[in-house]
């Protein structure tokens, strides 16, 4: 890991479902997952090249409704990964911005957001 590097932690309220969103429609990969014990909440990190995200059942750890934006080279490749998965909740599309760069914004199960965007 770079000095300097920031791991987002986004709220999650149910595991299955974020499994759902972040490994089999987004294509992240689960890292390492930890309980303190069976009826306590999960926290977990996924990862896909360079992106490490953090999610947690803890209360208290993050708020739902968060965003973060992440650097993503070739847009249009991740945007043509998605579409072929026909993820039913979600069907986001590159949009150039006023300030030069193209985004591909989409919110998971829990209201947090996440866009993906290159330099136009």
């Amino acid at each position: 890991m770079q000095s300097g590097s920031i791991t987002p932690i986004f709220r999650i309220f149910d595991i299955e479902l974020a499994q759902t969103f972040y490994l089999d429609y987004l294509g992240f990969q689960l890292d390492w997952q930890h309980k303190f014990a069976d009826n306590f909440p999960s926290y977990l990190q996924i990862s896909k090249d360079d992106c490490i995200i953090h999610l947690t059942e803890h209360f208290g750890d993050a708020s739902p409704h968060s965003a973060i934006r992440i650097y993503w080279e070739n847009l249009t490749l991740l945007h043509t990964e998605l579409e072929a998965k026909h993820y039913q909740f979600a069907k986001p599309q590159i949009e150039k911005t006023d300030w030069e760069t193209l985004e591909l914004s989409m919110t998971d199960p829990f209201s947090n957001r996440l866009i993906f965007w290159e330099d136009a």
